[in-house]
């Protein structure tokens, strides 16, 4: 299984920058989809995640950051806006299926610059 994440990169306080994950046909129409991220010496959090008519996002996040889903071409996505220094991490696409799997992608850095 394959999870293609992309958009990480180097940005000041305050900007903004998109992520993006694809999989494959299958994975993607069965699986709760989300993005995940782990700073420097913290555990894995989960930043957000989409199903087929909801999203969910963590407290920090939620009113900056900005799930979507495209069925019509297997991706998602992670709009990230007024980012904040402590949204430093590496940031993990996953799709799960409750009793089936827990897939991840390869991560993308996202650097936020105080």
């Amino acid at each position: 299984v394959q999870l293609q994440a992309s958009g990480g990169g180097l940005v000041q306080a305050g900007g903004s920058l998109r992520l993006s994950c694809s999989a494959s046909e299958y994975i993607f129409r069965l699986s709760l989809m989300g993005w995940y991220r782990q700073a420097p010496g913290k555990q894995r959090e989960l930043v957000a995640n989409i199903g087929t008519g909801s999203t969910n996002y963590a407290d920090s996040v939620k009113g900056r950051f900005t799930i979507a889903r495209d069925n019509a071409k297997n991706t998602i996505s992670l709009q990230m806006n007024s980012l904040k220094a402590e949204d430093t991490a590496v940031y993990y696409c996953n799709a799960f299926r409750y009793r089936d799997y827990d897939y991840w992608g390869q991560g993308t850095e996202v650097t936020v610059s105080s």
